[in-house]
Protein backbone atom coordinates (compact mmCIF):
# COMPACT_ATOMS: atom_id res chain seq x y z
CA UNK A 1 0.00 0.00 0.00
CA UNK A 2 1.71 3.49 -0.92
CA UNK A 3 1.41 6.06 2.04
CA UNK A 4 2.70 8.62 -0.63
CA UNK A 5 1.93 9.32 -4.21
CA UNK A 6 3.35 12.01 -6.18
CA UNK A 7 1.88 12.94 -9.48
CA UNK A 8 2.96 15.02 -12.18
CA UNK A 9 4.52 17.41 -9.11
CA UNK A 10 6.39 20.30 -10.62
CA UNK A 11 8.34 23.48 -8.74
CA UNK A 12 9.93 26.34 -10.53
CA UNK A 13 11.39 29.35 -9.41
CA UNK A 14 11.42 32.69 -11.14
CA UNK A 15 14.57 34.14 -12.40
CA UNK A 16 15.89 37.15 -14.81
CA UNK A 17 16.47 34.53 -17.84
CA UNK A 18 12.97 32.52 -17.09
CA UNK A 19 11.91 29.49 -14.91
CA UNK A 20 14.19 27.80 -13.19
CA UNK A 21 12.56 23.60 -13.57
CA UNK A 22 13.93 22.47 -9.98
CA UNK A 23 11.66 19.94 -10.18
CA UNK A 24 9.77 18.79 -13.55
CA UNK A 25 7.20 16.53 -13.98
CA UNK A 26 7.84 14.02 -10.94
CA UNK A 27 5.46 10.97 -10.97
CA UNK A 28 6.59 7.97 -8.16
CA UNK A 29 4.51 6.61 -5.13
CA UNK A 30 6.14 5.04 -1.84
CA UNK A 31 4.86 1.90 0.08
CA UNK A 32 4.21 2.19 3.76
CA UNK A 33 7.21 1.21 5.47
CA UNK A 34 9.24 1.31 3.01
CA UNK A 35 12.70 3.67 2.17
CA UNK A 36 12.80 5.27 -1.52
CA UNK A 37 16.36 6.72 -2.22
CA UNK A 38 16.70 9.96 -4.03
CA UNK A 39 20.16 10.11 -6.14
CA UNK A 40 21.84 12.16 -8.53
CA UNK A 41 24.18 14.39 -8.56
CA UNK A 42 24.03 18.19 -7.45
CA UNK A 43 21.71 20.52 -8.18
CA UNK A 44 19.42 17.77 -9.67
CA UNK A 45 16.50 18.52 -7.36
CA UNK A 46 16.36 15.89 -4.89
CA UNK A 47 16.53 18.44 -1.64
CA UNK A 48 13.90 20.61 -3.54
CA UNK A 49 11.86 17.48 -4.13
CA UNK A 50 12.08 16.56 -0.44
CA UNK A 51 11.12 19.51 1.01
CA UNK A 52 8.16 19.99 -1.67
CA UNK A 53 7.18 16.95 -0.24
CA UNK A 54 6.59 18.57 3.06
CA UNK A 55 5.06 21.84 1.91
CA UNK A 56 8.37 23.66 2.88
CA UNK A 57 8.58 24.55 -0.55
CA UNK A 58 5.13 24.82 -2.36
CA UNK A 59 4.47 23.31 -5.48
CA UNK A 60 3.73 25.27 -8.72
CA UNK A 61 1.53 21.98 -9.77
CA UNK A 62 0.89 18.36 -9.25
CA UNK A 63 -0.31 16.83 -6.42
CA UNK A 64 0.91 14.91 -3.67
CA UNK A 65 -1.27 12.36 -1.90
CA UNK A 66 -0.10 11.19 2.06
CA UNK A 67 -2.00 8.30 3.08
CA UNK A 68 -4.47 9.10 0.10
CA UNK A 69 -5.40 12.99 1.25
CA UNK A 70 -3.72 15.90 -1.40
CA UNK A 71 -1.97 17.89 0.79
CA UNK A 72 -1.11 20.56 -2.26
CA UNK A 73 -4.69 21.20 -1.39
CA UNK A 74 -4.87 21.93 2.37
CA UNK A 75 -5.12 25.42 4.01
CA UNK A 76 -1.72 26.21 6.15
CA UNK A 77 -3.98 25.87 9.22
CA UNK A 78 -5.28 21.87 8.62
CA UNK A 79 -1.90 21.20 7.17
CA UNK A 80 -0.15 21.96 10.65
CA UNK A 81 -1.90 18.78 12.13
CA UNK A 82 -0.88 16.65 8.97
CA UNK A 83 2.60 18.29 9.50
CA UNK A 84 3.09 15.78 12.61
CA UNK A 85 3.19 13.19 10.50
CA UNK A 86 5.97 14.02 8.06
CA UNK A 87 9.06 15.52 9.35
CA UNK A 88 12.49 15.74 8.06
CA UNK A 89 16.04 15.32 8.92
CA UNK A 90 18.45 17.87 7.49
CA UNK A 91 22.35 17.31 5.94
CA UNK A 92 24.01 19.95 8.14
CA UNK A 93 23.50 18.71 11.83
CA UNK A 94 24.92 22.05 12.89
CA UNK A 95 23.31 24.36 10.35
CA UNK A 96 19.80 23.04 11.63
CA UNK A 97 19.98 23.37 15.28
CA UNK A 98 20.26 26.73 17.11
CA UNK A 99 23.52 27.31 19.08
CA UNK A 100 21.62 29.18 21.61
CA UNK A 101 19.60 25.98 23.17
CA UNK A 102 20.90 23.21 24.80
CA UNK A 103 20.35 19.35 23.53
CA UNK A 104 17.01 19.14 25.97
CA UNK A 105 15.51 22.22 24.61
CA UNK A 106 16.14 21.81 21.38
CA UNK A 107 14.31 17.95 21.69
CA UNK A 108 11.91 19.54 23.53
CA UNK A 109 10.61 22.26 21.23
CA UNK A 110 8.38 20.22 18.44
CA UNK A 111 6.94 19.02 21.67
CA UNK A 112 5.72 22.21 23.23
CA UNK A 113 5.09 23.59 19.67
CA UNK A 114 2.15 20.97 19.57
CA UNK A 115 1.39 21.12 23.22
CA UNK A 116 1.89 17.12 23.96
CA UNK A 117 3.35 16.99 27.61
CA UNK A 118 0.98 18.33 30.11
CA UNK A 119 3.40 19.16 32.43
CA UNK A 120 7.51 19.77 32.98
CA UNK A 121 7.83 16.49 34.46
CA UNK A 122 5.56 14.87 31.85
CA UNK A 123 7.82 17.22 29.08
CA UNK A 124 11.45 15.68 30.68
CA UNK A 125 10.16 12.16 30.39
CA UNK A 126 9.17 12.79 26.89
CA UNK A 127 13.07 14.30 26.41
CA UNK A 128 14.83 11.47 27.72
CA UNK A 129 12.63 8.81 26.11
CA UNK A 130 13.38 10.27 23.05
CA UNK A 131 17.78 10.66 24.02
CA UNK A 132 17.58 6.87 24.73
CA UNK A 133 16.11 6.31 21.57
CA UNK A 134 18.46 8.09 19.14
CA UNK A 135 21.75 7.08 21.55
CA UNK A 136 22.06 10.21 23.32
CA UNK A 137 23.35 9.97 26.85
CA UNK A 138 21.13 11.71 29.05
CA UNK A 139 24.60 13.68 31.16
CA UNK A 140 23.97 15.63 27.41
CA UNK A 141 20.64 16.90 28.03
CA UNK A 142 21.89 20.37 29.22
CA UNK A 143 25.37 20.72 26.38
CA UNK A 144 24.70 22.67 23.52
CA UNK A 145 25.36 22.01 19.60
CA UNK A 146 28.99 23.54 19.54
CA UNK A 147 29.93 21.02 22.39
CA UNK A 148 28.91 17.66 20.33
CA UNK A 149 30.54 16.18 17.43
CA UNK A 150 28.80 15.78 14.13
CA UNK A 151 27.33 12.26 14.52
CA UNK A 152 25.81 13.62 18.22
CA UNK A 153 23.99 16.37 16.72
CA UNK A 154 22.35 14.68 13.93
CA UNK A 155 21.08 11.98 16.44
CA UNK A 156 19.57 15.31 17.70
CA UNK A 157 18.21 16.40 14.27
CA UNK A 158 16.95 12.62 14.68
CA UNK A 159 14.99 12.86 18.00
CA UNK A 160 13.76 16.58 16.85
CA UNK A 161 11.94 14.66 14.05
CA UNK A 162 10.88 11.94 15.83
CA UNK A 163 9.34 13.93 18.96
CA UNK A 164 5.71 14.41 17.00
CA UNK A 165 5.63 10.66 16.03
CA UNK A 166 5.15 10.51 12.62
CA UNK A 167 4.60 8.03 9.51
CA UNK A 168 6.73 9.75 7.24
CA UNK A 169 10.47 11.38 7.56
CA UNK A 170 12.44 13.30 4.69
CA UNK A 171 16.17 12.56 5.53
CA UNK A 172 17.95 14.74 3.38
CA UNK A 173 21.86 13.79 3.08
CA UNK A 174 21.68 13.02 6.86
CA UNK A 175 25.14 11.04 6.77
CA UNK A 176 26.75 13.19 3.72
CA UNK A 177 28.65 15.38 6.36
CA UNK A 178 30.07 12.73 8.93
CA UNK A 179 32.71 10.80 9.00
CA UNK A 180 32.32 7.17 7.27
CA UNK A 181 32.23 5.33 11.28
CA UNK A 182 29.96 7.70 12.45
CA UNK A 183 28.02 7.25 8.88
CA UNK A 184 27.16 3.44 9.77
CA UNK A 185 25.98 4.28 12.89
CA UNK A 186 23.46 6.82 12.15
CA UNK A 187 22.40 4.55 9.32
CA UNK A 188 22.15 1.75 11.09
CA UNK A 189 19.68 3.86 13.72
CA UNK A 190 17.41 4.96 11.01
CA UNK A 191 17.21 1.56 9.80
CA UNK A 192 16.67 -0.16 13.65
CA UNK A 193 13.83 3.17 13.79
CA UNK A 194 11.84 2.20 11.00
CA UNK A 195 11.92 -1.82 11.83
CA UNK A 196 10.92 -1.32 15.44
CA UNK A 197 8.25 1.95 13.95
CA UNK A 198 6.98 1.42 10.71
CA UNK A 199 8.58 4.87 8.99
CA UNK A 200 8.42 5.39 5.77
CA UNK A 201 11.51 7.40 4.55
CA UNK A 202 12.99 9.06 1.41
CA UNK A 203 16.54 9.02 1.46
CA UNK A 204 18.04 11.83 -0.35
CA UNK A 205 21.92 11.43 -0.91
CA UNK A 206 24.80 11.52 -4.04
CA UNK A 207 26.47 8.00 -2.32
CA UNK A 208 25.00 5.21 -4.43
CA UNK A 209 26.70 2.55 -1.56
CA UNK A 210 24.82 4.13 1.08
CA UNK A 211 21.73 4.22 -1.03
CA UNK A 212 22.02 0.34 -1.86
CA UNK A 213 22.46 -0.26 1.95
CA UNK A 214 19.07 1.21 3.18
CA UNK A 215 16.96 1.68 0.30
CA UNK A 216 13.84 -0.81 -1.49
CA UNK A 217 13.31 1.42 -3.95
CA UNK A 218 15.59 4.60 -5.58
CA UNK A 219 14.70 6.45 -8.17
CA UNK A 220 17.67 8.54 -9.92
CA UNK A 221 17.12 12.34 -10.76
CA UNK A 222 18.52 14.69 -13.54
CA UNK A 223 17.90 17.61 -13.80
CA UNK A 224 15.02 17.97 -11.93
CA UNK A 225 13.26 14.74 -13.98
CA UNK A 226 13.12 11.42 -12.93
CA UNK A 227 15.49 9.28 -15.56
CA UNK A 228 15.35 5.90 -13.60
CA UNK A 229 12.97 4.25 -10.69
CA UNK A 230 12.68 0.70 -9.61
CA UNK A 231 13.57 -1.50 -6.45
CA UNK A 232 17.27 -0.96 -5.53
CA UNK A 233 18.23 -4.95 -6.58
CA UNK A 234 16.98 -4.25 -10.12
CA UNK A 235 18.75 -0.98 -10.58
CA UNK A 236 22.11 -2.64 -9.49
CA UNK A 237 21.52 -5.90 -12.03
CA UNK A 238 19.86 -4.40 -14.74
CA UNK A 239 21.00 -0.21 -15.23
CA UNK A 240 19.02 1.08 -18.39
CA UNK A 241 19.35 4.45 -18.27
CA UNK A 242 23.21 5.99 -19.43
CA UNK A 243 23.54 8.79 -16.57
CA UNK A 244 22.35 5.64 -14.00
CA UNK A 245 25.65 4.05 -15.44
CA UNK A 246 27.68 6.42 -15.34
CA UNK A 247 26.37 6.85 -11.09
CA UNK A 248 27.02 3.26 -10.36
CA UNK A 249 30.84 3.13 -12.27
CA UNK A 250 31.70 5.64 -9.73
CA UNK A 251 31.18 3.48 -6.95
CA UNK A 252 34.54 2.32 -5.78
CA UNK A 253 35.46 -1.49 -5.89
CA UNK A 254 37.51 -2.63 -2.65
CA UNK A 255 40.04 -4.71 -4.69
CA UNK A 256 43.43 -3.87 -5.84
CA UNK A 257 43.28 -6.73 -8.88
CA UNK A 258 39.72 -6.14 -9.96
CA UNK A 259 39.09 -2.82 -12.25
CA UNK A 260 36.29 -1.29 -12.97
CA UNK A 261 35.55 0.98 -16.35
CA UNK A 262 34.69 4.35 -15.02
CA UNK A 263 32.12 6.22 -17.36
CA UNK A 264 33.32 9.98 -17.84
CA UNK A 265 30.39 12.23 -18.47
CA UNK A 266 31.62 14.76 -21.07
CA UNK A 267 29.68 17.51 -22.29
CA UNK A 268 27.89 20.81 -21.76
CA UNK A 269 25.22 20.14 -19.06
CA UNK A 270 21.78 21.79 -20.00
CA UNK A 271 20.56 24.49 -18.62
CA UNK A 272 17.64 23.86 -16.23
CA UNK A 273 16.11 27.68 -17.11
CA UNK A 274 13.50 27.14 -19.83
CA UNK A 275 14.89 24.07 -21.20
CA UNK A 276 14.22 22.49 -24.70
CA UNK A 277 11.37 20.11 -25.21
CA UNK A 278 14.21 17.18 -25.39
CA UNK A 279 16.20 14.56 -23.93
CA UNK A 280 17.95 16.34 -21.23
CA UNK A 281 20.69 14.40 -20.72
CA UNK A 282 21.53 14.20 -25.02
CA UNK A 283 24.20 16.48 -24.60
CA UNK A 284 26.60 14.56 -22.35
CA UNK A 285 24.98 10.61 -23.49
CA UNK A 286 27.34 9.28 -25.72
CA UNK A 287 24.31 7.27 -27.08
CA UNK A 288 22.15 10.35 -27.93
CA UNK A 289 20.63 10.44 -31.70
CA UNK A 290 18.76 13.06 -33.30
CA UNK A 291 15.43 11.83 -31.88
CA UNK A 292 17.01 12.56 -27.84
CA UNK A 293 18.17 16.34 -29.37
CA UNK A 294 14.51 17.25 -30.50
CA UNK A 295 12.29 15.05 -28.46
CA UNK A 296 11.50 14.70 -25.23
CA UNK A 297 10.93 10.92 -23.58
CA UNK A 298 8.44 9.51 -21.41
CA UNK A 299 8.87 7.81 -18.12
CA UNK A 300 7.86 4.56 -19.42
CA UNK A 301 7.73 1.02 -17.78
CA UNK A 302 9.96 -1.14 -19.53
CA UNK A 303 9.57 -4.75 -20.48
CA UNK A 304 10.47 -5.21 -16.22
CA UNK A 305 7.28 -5.21 -14.43
CA UNK A 306 7.99 -1.92 -12.21
CA UNK A 307 11.04 -0.95 -13.79
CA UNK A 308 10.30 2.84 -15.25
CA UNK A 309 13.27 4.38 -17.38
CA UNK A 310 13.47 7.68 -19.56
CA UNK A 311 15.10 6.81 -22.25
CA UNK A 312 14.24 6.15 -26.20
CA UNK A 313 16.77 3.56 -26.32
CA UNK A 314 16.88 2.36 -22.45
CA UNK A 315 16.01 -0.96 -23.24
CA UNK A 316 17.78 -1.67 -26.85
CA UNK A 317 21.33 -0.51 -25.21
CA UNK A 318 20.47 -3.25 -22.72
CA UNK A 319 19.88 -5.83 -25.17
CA UNK A 320 22.92 -4.98 -26.85
CA UNK A 321 25.48 -4.84 -23.62
CA UNK A 322 24.21 -8.27 -22.20
CA UNK A 323 24.95 -9.90 -26.08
Amino acid sequence: MALLEIKNLKKYYDTPGGKLHAVDNVTISIEKGKTLGVVGESGCGKSTLGKTLIRMEEATSGEIYFDGTDVTKMSLRAFKQMRTRMQMIFQDPYASLDPRMSVSALIAEPIKTYRLAKDKKAMEQKVFELMDTVGLARRLANVYPHELDGGRRQRIGIARALALNPEFIVCDEPVSALDVSIQAQILNLLMDLQRDKGLTYIFITHDMSVVKHISDAICVMYLGQVVEFCETKELFTNTMHPYSKALLSAIPVPSLNKKKERILLKGEITSPINPAKCCRFAKRCPHATELCRTSEPELVETSVKGHYVKCFRAEELTGEAQK
